[in-house]
């Protein structure tokens, strides 16, 4: 009786993950508002320079501690001029987040 464990198929490859970096990258998402920002950004498709606080009904500043745990596991970029930031995924990021999951 075969089950579950035994459905890998012979010889197939087994991709080496880096658990550290999928954890991080996990951990960003492990909150709705954090995928819900993700999800704005990626399907915006360019640098956002409005008020990310307009996008989800929630405090400025918690929008704020949301999108620096994004930017710290690398996910979203931002960068600022004089009068604005620039928000926006970072896609080299969420293809290696998409591998690293593939890889489970």
């Amino acid at each position: 009786m075969k089950t579950c464990c035994d459905t890998q198929a012979a010889g197939a490859a087994v991709l080496e993950i880096d658990a550290g970096e999928l954890a991080l990258m996990c951990k960003a998402l492990g909150h709705p508002a954090r995928v819900q920002l993700l999800k704005y950004l990626s399907a915006y498709g360019a640098c956002y320079f409005g008020s990310l606080a307009e996008v989800l009904p929630l405090a400025a500043s918690t929008i704020s501690q949301h999108v620096t745990i994004l930017k710290q596991a690398g996910l979203i970029l931002g960068s600022s001029d004089e009068q604005r930031v620039c928000y926006c995924v970072n896609p080299e990021r969420l293809a290696q987040l998409k591998l690293l999951i593939g890889g489970l």
